[in-house]
């Protein structure tokens, strides 16, 4: 039998985008899930996919619809909760596995439990393959690529062109929420340590204009610093929300006080979880309305500019179903650039990258002083 594409979670709103972009380029997939009365809507919805009802959180369960060279894609969150199975039953099965989690932990964690024996297998990982984090991992290679051994320090800022209120899934909420109380992990000083999320603000040139955001978790100063070893900094920030980016370090100290406890943790997750409706997420309308911003900036060790990368595309969530759906036909069809639990530069090699992000709508330029 010919490999094959899962995607669990298909019943999702993640999932479900990430089927129809498959189904739009006519790539069956089998759509898993716990639910079958939504699984068996989600078929109907597109062209009679096969459907297979399996647990996400029993690993055995997972590998056993799972035959060496598949491409599992996995949509359930939150990853920490209820991801690892997923993971594990990959790496049992000898499947490829791709993920949309935005939890630089779970990634973190996936890096010590399963990359030796993903390797072992023959597979790639490729955890959090979507807006969080392909083009901050894009720009950032292409500006270090353009400032070469100069680049001592190189900051990525994920911006979005129009109006995000109201256009948040209650996954994005939820994992909003979750980061507000965890550390954000930087490469400083040519190490990996632990900042505050929104401890700092970082201005970034957008083209004409400024914008600020707030210091956030990020794949990148995972993968990126094995590329470039003469990196000594790499940070990540959102900018989603300008205005308020200057009170956020005061807000986050708030909100860990209040997250210590049990009622206060809650009372953060119901404020985060509020303000979106019934609707798990933003419809193609409202998506419409929103583009993608990123920029990368590379820096010398005196502090001035030495190359700078700026990406627009989609909004984030069409942006990593069309991601997440060209990356396993890829997948499917050939072997990766690399194996174990790996970025994206490292999994298609950076012209692979480049190519698969300009399929998508991605468009990049890079400048120098």
């Amino acid at each position: 039998m010919p490999p094959k594409i899962v995607v669990l979670g298909a019943t999702g709103y993640t999932g479900d985008l990430i089927v129809e972009a498959l189904a739009s380029r006519g790539v069956s997939a089998v759509l898993a899930g716990r639910n079958p009365q939504k699984l068996a809507a989600a078929s109907a919805r597109h062209a009679g996919m096969p459907t297979q009802v399996v647990d996400a959180t029993d690993a055995a369960a997972v590998a056993g619809i799972l035959s060496p060279g598949d491409v599992l894609i996995s949509t359930v969150g939150p990853f920490e909760k209820v991801g690892w199975a997923g993971a594990e039953a990959a790496v049992r099965a000898r499947a490829h596995y791709l993920d949309t989690t935005g939890e630089v932990g779970f990634v973190q964690g996936l890096q010590n439990r399963h990359d030796a024996a993903a390797r072992a297998a023959g597979i790639v990982m490729l955890p959090a393959f979507g807006y969080d984090y392909v083009p901050g991992m894009l720009a950032g290679a292409l500006a270090l690529e353009r400032a070469g051994s100069d680049a001592t320090t190189l900051r990525i800022g994920y911006f979005a062109a129009g109006s995000l209120r109201g256009g948040l899934s209650k996954g994005t909420r939820a994992t909003l929420a979750a980061g507000i109380l965890q550390p954000s992990p930087v490469w400083r000083d040519g190490r990996l340590q632990q900042d505050r999320t929104a401890g700092s603000t970082h201005t970034f040139n957008l083209r004409g204009s400024r914008s600020t955001g707030i210091l956030v978790s990020g794949t990148e100063v995972l993968f990126l610093p094995a590329l470039y070893p003469t990196v000594r900094t790499v940070e990540d920030y959102n900018g989603w929300f300008p205005r308020t980016a200057r009170l956020m370090p005061a807000v986050t100290r708030v909100a860990r006080g209040i997250g210590r406890v049990p009622v206060g943790r809650r009372l953060i997750e119901r404020i985060a979880g509020s303000g979106g409706g019934s609707s798990p997420g933003p419809d193609a309308a409202t998506r419409a309305r929103t583009r993608t911003r990123v920029v990368a900036t590379a820096s010398d060790a005196t502090g001035a500019m030495v190359a700078e990368a700026h990406l627009s595309g989609p909004s984030p969530y069409t942006l990593t179903a069309e991601l997440v759906a060209r990356a396993a036909e890829r997948l499917r069809a050939s072997a990766p650039a690399a194996v174990g639990v790996q970025g994206p530069v490292q999994g298609f090699g950076l012209a692979g990258l480049q190519e698969l992000s300009a399929e998508v709508g991605m468009s990049v330029d890079v400048v120098v002083p």
